[in-house]
């Protein structure tokens, strides 16, 4: 690691499903749509653990594991 950045790896039939996404989509690389995602998702479970800060993380709801489920599909992981 360098500076303020970091590498990481990805596999490769993800990257580039994720360069057919962004093309015409105003995001000028594969890197800069990930780091997007990454603050997105980074906001939503700091908002999500604010507002439920007293329950534990095992404990989700079917809303929440159908929301996670929904991303990672959209990233790639799931069929």
């Amino acid at each position: 690691m360098t500076g303020n950045k970091a590498t990481i790896k990805i596999p490769r039939n993800l990257y580039n499903n994720l360069n057919q996404i962004i093309s015409n989509s105003g995001f000028n690389s594969v890197t800069e749509f990930i780091v997007y995602v990454l603050r997105d998702l980074v906001s939503n479970y700091k908002t999500n653990d604010n507002e439920h800060n007293n329950k534990t993380r095992e404990e989700l709801s079917n809303e929440e594991i159908k929301m996670i489920k929904k991303r990672l599909k959209s990233l790639g992981y799931l069929d």
